[in-house]
């Protein structure tokens, strides 16, 4: 049953309603709350599953299409750069017509995209399609972020995302394995076909087990009132050093994402259909780290904790670019970029929730601006990458260490931890 939209009566009315519905979460059956974070979990996995899959099939994708690695590699940056916008799109339309409208829209033309890209006839064609497809696919995270800041505290909200994480993990655990044996077995155009399939059963999910959980508001959608309200966010230090510190760190992921295959496949002559393993296992220390904020933020403070995981992570980057530096091999440079990836999986759900605990009724647009920072880093990165010499994996390592390092330094000059703030409940 959806809630009143008496958001229209007011703001106050609107956090009525989502108290309202906190207490019902609360009071509720425990399957009824791992079914919702199984749902958002899914939503926030449209992009993992749309770039990890295909991920085995770039080098094929290059050599049926007659063209360069780099010329294939600007399907990703195309991705990252339509998940990047769509994010600012979709933030305003959550909160001014509530969750679900929104979703139905974008997961219908994200599955429309999976059939053009499954279709291409050129690379041209597939970087148009992809980024038509990112475009949609952004709406499962921007409103899934949203919807968690609706129904959670604000001590809640790091264990939530942590438990998304888990579900979120899965993608990047069994895209790349699923993606290599059927790029071997289907051709790499199956792929695509799967994530359309992939995208009609969330919408199902969506339509009969999502609850509303946003009535609207009367927030207009005039540009200039839109620009506004983004600049306000942007003029929050506290919320944008957070956001740099998420965005910068997952810059750094995206950038051994985009180069992975290339490092591995072409120069470490890993086999397309072995490259899941070594993705998997960075996985599987990506959720495991996930679970570290939720266990220690009962003892510690989220801040500082956030602070000692990044300066573990841009140590490893930095130590990353002296292996790769020095003509280290696979088995040199893998295990560095374990350590960066897994931190990443703790850096990712502390910073978000504490950026997003300052802001319920304007949530989506809160997490839209936080979805467009992390993958406009991703995009620059990926385009760097598509521009330098790939002969070697010293490129790759020195994006990432870049990346480990400005996170920190953001996070320093704009959140730092003796200005700790006061969470919003």
């Amino acid at each position: 049953m959806r809630p009143p939209r008496i958001a229209l009566a007011g703001p106050q009315c609107q956090i009525i309603v989502m108290n309202q519905m906190r207490l019902d979460l609360a009071a509720g059956a425990r399957w009824r709350r791992v079914e919702l974070i199984l749902i958002l979990g899914a939503l926030t996995a449209f992009g993992a599953v749309s770039i990890d899959m295909y991920l085995p099939a770039m080098p094929t994708i290059a050599r049926d299409f007659r063209v360069p690695p780099e010329e294939v590699a600007h399907t990703l940056a195309s991705f990252f750069l339509g998940f990047s916008l769509g994010q600012a799109f979709f933030g305003p339309i959550a909160d001014r017509f509530g969750r679900k409208p929104p979703l139905y829209a974008g997961i219908a033309i994200y599955i429309i995209a999976c059939v053009a890209c499954a279709e291409a006839h050129s690379v041209g064609f597939l970087i148009i399609a992809r980024l038509v497809q990112a475009l949609a696919a952004c709406a499962g995270g921007v409103i899934a972020r949203a919807c968690v800041r609706d129904l959670f505290t604000s001590d809640e909200m790091p264990h939530v995302f942590a438990a998304m994480m888990l579900v979120l993990g899965v993608a990047p655990m069994l895209a790349p394995f699923l993606g290599g044996y059927m790029l071997i077995w289907l051709g790499w155009r199956a792929i695509f076909w799967t994530q359309g399939g992939f995208g009609a059963l969330v919408l199902a999910a969506v339509f009969f087990r999502l609850k509303e959980s946003h009535g609207g508001s009367r927030r207009t959608l005039h540009p200039f009132a839109i620009i506004r309200d983004y600049a306000r966010l942007l003029g929050d230090r506290r919320f944008i050093g957070y956001v740099l510190a998420a965005s910068l760190s997952n810059a750094g992921m995206f950038a051994y994402v985009t180069a992975s295959p290339h490092v591995f496949i072409d120069l470490f002559h890993v086999p397309a259909q072995d490259f899941g393993w070594f993705f998997g296992a960075n996985a599987v220390g990506l959720i495991s780290a996930a679970q570290l904020p939720a266990r220690l933020l009962r003892r510690y403070d989220g801040a500082r904790l956030l602070l000692a995981v990044q300066c573990a992570q841009a140590a490893a980057g930095l130590i990353l670019l002296a292996v790769a530096w020095s003509g280290g091999g696979l088995w040199s440079v893998a295990p560095m970029l374990f350590i960066f990836v897994a931190l990443n999986g703790a850096v990712m759900p502390t910073a978000s929730a504490l950026a997003m605990r300052h802001f319920a009724l304007n949530a989506g647009m809160a997490s839209a601006l936080l979805g467009t920072m992390q993958f406009g880093a991703g995009v620059v990165v990926a385009t760097i990458l598509g521009e330098l010499p790939a002969s070697n994996a010293i490129p790759m390592a020195a994006v990432i260490a870049g990346c480990g390092a400005a996170a920190l330094l953001c996070r320093l000059i704009l959140a730092p931890p003796r200005n700790l703030p006061v969470p919003d409940r």
